[in-house]
């Protein structure tokens, strides 16, 4: 009896190309959930992770290489790249990517209390403070895939280029982060199979975003 697969009328080089995915996803989630692992058991024990902030925050911080070495390994014109290669681009990428990890969270940080502080007082300064906050994080995102995938930018230059890209292509941008937010809502809602599947998802959606954002802002004709 012939197999049901069989009757699938599916080209050779597409089941490759899904295979590929597979592999790069399932390798992704694995490195993020390694470096993820602290704060996952730290937001199982606390009850009110919101009112620790710095220390949760710290905790976060190794996920910013990560997610540069996965934009990276994304990025390796290879069907399935090793695994030993995404862990050579967690060593190679993590201080840049670090370094844009953390002036993402503290900024981010400094912009929240304030928003928490001034909405009530002066709530005229709130939307100029949420546009600032996404500006800090689209500009986080974009300095991490950069950080990721151009090595050849020094830390200075790598910083420009991402606040440029994420004002520039600020719709993709804002479309990445609703693709994280999406994540967040999936992983606390059904935290073993969410962690096993949508993060490598999600950081490819990203990457692909950002590529694309580059791509105009390096040949503005091509639209």
């Amino acid at each position: 009896m012939a197999s049901p697969l069989s009757r699938v009328n599916v080209r050779a080089d597409a089941w490759d190309l899904l295979w590929s995915f597979a592999h790069r996803v399932l390798a992704v989630n694995f490195v993020l959930a390694v470096a993820g692992t602290p704060l996952m058991l730290a937001l199982g024990t606390v009850a009110t992770p919101w009112r620790y902030p710095l220390f949760f925050g710290l905790l976060a911080l190794p996920l910013g290489p990560a997610a540069a070495a996965a934009f990276g390994y994304l990025a390796i014109d290879d069907a399935r790249p090793p695994l030993r290669a995404l862990i050579r681009l967690v060593r190679a990428t993590g201080r840049r990517s670090l370094v844009v990890a953390s002036l993402t969270a503290g900024l981010a940080g400094v912009l929240l209390a304030d928003l928490k502080a001034l909405a009530g007082a002066l709530p005229v300064v709130a939307p100029l403070l949420v546009v600032l906050l996404l500006l800090v994080l689209n500009a986080g995102l974009a300095g991490l895939v950069l950080a990721g995938t151009e090595p050849a930018l020094d830390l200075r230059a790598l910083l420009r280029l991402a606040v440029y890209t994420s004002v520039r292509g600020w719709p993709l941008s804002l479309l990445s982060l609703g693709v994280l937010l999406a994540v967040l809502i999936i992983v606390s809602q059904v935290p073993v199979a969410g962690l096993a599947t949508v993060p490598g998802c999600a950081l490819w959606v990203v990457h692909t975003n950002t590529n694309a954002q580059l791509a105009r802002i390096r040949n503005p004709s091509a639209r």
